[in-house]
């Protein structure tokens, strides 16, 4: 099929050539009846075009017999047909016209060559006529040239062109069949790629929820004890687990969100969310900790900036939080400067985040190297300031997700500039949210199969007045489930034996009290998919694990108010 199609492209070609020898022989060398060959000759190229497209709509059954027709006995009829001419060119007693017939014959059998090389019968049958047509070159020119001597050199010409037509046609089809290794082996070498990054993701998210249960509870606990112990010094060590949880936690999620840029799985949301709240509290998270290493945070530009605008804004405070994680640390004396800067047009707002620093800058050296994967500046940077080396690749890479670019410019001793450009779509400020109910008093059932999960969600959970019941199963869910009524479910998705999902599908399917309970997933794996997936389940809200209080608390005010929501509607029909 693939040497049809190529022949079915070279048509339109071959047909032009065919009329420009026909006008050639006719102005110059007087053979006006030149043009009945190259009518005949179109004819059989049209008829080819005509029969290639007929036969690649029937059936495969229908197309064995007409397949041998059109690359066998077609490619011989035109080849036939169009060497035929070189006979009266060698006869003929023009000038150069023996010429003429020998470039034509050599330029159709390269033709063919290169048309047909993919398919060595093609190419057998289409060659055929031109090379009876060479040898029977010389007896006509002897018969047209009696007596001339270079009438038995054509002999010889003539097994040299075809010998060297054969060699191009071995030299290509060696070429063509290293080619196709080549792409086989391309096409091998890419599956085992996606087979290793497949297998590398997998790992990640496997290790990912594995970690996750113990950071829970680390955070978790830090909390508590924060919150309950008086002794200040308690409350320091306190804090102090929480901020190692936190850095594992923030570590663990650098991991999975590379990960998901190598697989292409990255997304960025598109909701509604305060531009100058958004910004404002990101940098006020960072004005303590820039105060202790007594430096100056400064914001500029903060009042041109639109209210509301149409994005992500959680992966805007990730990319922001990390450029000002990194100024702030790597700054000794001085300040750092923020300069903000929106333009509205046709296509949306446009941000531009600058972010200007007074540490040591950058030596131009080295500076290629900051978005590279896994790689630190130095190893004193290492010993000194820990992380991954993956902060900023993740933040370019959302930062172009987003509709623009993350750059830096530097000079050593003059600090460093990173500029952040992000494109959202204008928004308007949404209707003033309800206040959501009190969970004091809730009845919540926690299905996790793992103790140190349902202990560490208890924990979140007692200071919101929350009275939880656990159960370490699906089965053992279904079973509580059945017999008393709860507020709402917090569903572990990934459990051994029944999972999540088809524990909350026998729910709804069932008729027991709580058939109609709020049910939240909570799983270490956040990707849309997963969520579709709940929600096609039966779920009707979702958190992520290392499990943040507030997410949580958010997550069953928003189900247990549409869950009232849908009473009060029941109530009113």
């Amino acid at each position: 099929m693939r040497a049809l199609a190529a022949r079915r492209a070279n048509t339109y070609l071959r047909l032009s050539v065919t009329f420009a020898i026909a006008l050639l022989l006719d102005l110059f060398v007087g053979m006006d009846w030149v043009w009945l060959w190259a009518a005949l000759y179109t004819a059989i190229q049209l008829t080819e075009l005509a029969l290639a497209r007929w036969m690649l709509k029937r059936p495969e059954r229908v197309r064995g017999v007409w397949k041998r027709l059109t690359l066998n006995v077609i490619p011989f009829l035109t080849s036939t047909v169009f060497g035929s001419l070189s006979i009266p060119l060698f006869a003929s007693h023009a000038r150069f016209a023996p010429t003429l017939g020998g470039m034509l014959l050599a330029g159709a059998l390269l033709n063919v060559v290169v048309v047909n090389g993919s398919r060595r019968s093609a190419t057998l049958s289409a060659a055929a006529p031109h090379v009876l047509y060479l040898l029977a070159v010389p007896f006509v020119a002897r018969a047209a040239n009696p007596g001339s001597p270079l009438a038995n050199a054509l002999w010889l010409g003539a097994l040299m062109l075809v010998a060297s037509v054969a060699v191009a046609a071995r030299t290509l089809s060696t070429a063509m069949k290293a080619e196709a290794d080549a792409k086989l082996e391309a096409e091998r070498r890419r599956y085992e790629a996606e087979e290793a990054v497949a297998a590398k993701s997998a790992f990640v998210a496997m290790i990912s929820h594995e970690l996750r249960t113990p950071i829970s509870a680390i955070l978790a606990g830090a909390g508590r004890l924060h919150s309950e112990v008086p002794e200040a010094s308690a409350k320091v060590h306190a804090q102090l687990i929480a901020d190692a949880g936190g850095l594992m936690r923030t570590l663990l999620n650098d991991l999975l969100d590379f990960s998901r840029l190598e697989a292409g799985r990255m997304s960025v949301e598109n909701t509604a969310f305060n531009l100058r709240q958004t910004l404002a509290d990101t940098l006020r998270l960072w004005r303590p900790e820039a105060a202790r290493k007594g430096l100056r945070l400064r914001i500029e530009g903060a009042a041109g900036l639109p209210r509301w605008v149409s994005g992500d804004g959680m992966r805007l405070r990730q990319v922001l939080n990390n450029l000002l994680s990194n100024a702030i640390k790597f700054t000794a004396r001085g300040g750092v400067t923020i300069n903000l800067h929106a333009r509205e047009d046709a296509d949306g707002v446009r941000l531009t985040i600058d972010v200007i620093d007074t540490g040591p800058g950058i030596d131009q050296a080295v500076l290629p190297r900051l978005f590279t994967p896994f790689d630190q500046l130095s190893s004193a940077v290492v010993r000194q300031h820990g992380g991954s080396g993956l902060g900023l690749v993740i933040s370019r890479e959302l930062a172009r997700l987003m509709g623009g670019d993350l750059t830096a410019t530097s000079a050593p001793g003059f600090g460093a500039h990173f500029t952040l450009v992000a494109t959202f779509d204008a928004a308007e400020a949404p209707p003033a949210a309800i206040e959501g109910p009190s969970l004091t008093g809730l009845r919540v059932l926690v299905v996790d199969d793992h103790v140190v999960n349902r202990r560490a969600i208890e924990l979140i959970l007692q200071p919101f007045g929350v009275d939880t019941t656990l159960a370490e199963s699906g089965e053992e869910a279904l079973e509580l489930l059945g017999s008393e009524v709860f507020d709402a479910v917090l569903m572990d998705v990934y459990m051994p034996g029944l999972d999540g999902r088809e524990t909350t599908r026998r729910l709804r399917a069932g008729t027991g009290p709580n058939r109609t309970v709020p049910v939240v997933a909570v799983t270490a794996s956040a990707t849309p998919k997963d969520w579709d997936e709940c929600a096609e389940a039966g779920m009707d809200a979702h958190v992520s694990k290392p499990i943040d209080p507030a997410e949580l608390f958010g997550a069953l005010a928003q189900v247990l108010a549409r869950d009232d929501s849908a009473i009060s509607a029941s109530n009113a029909a």
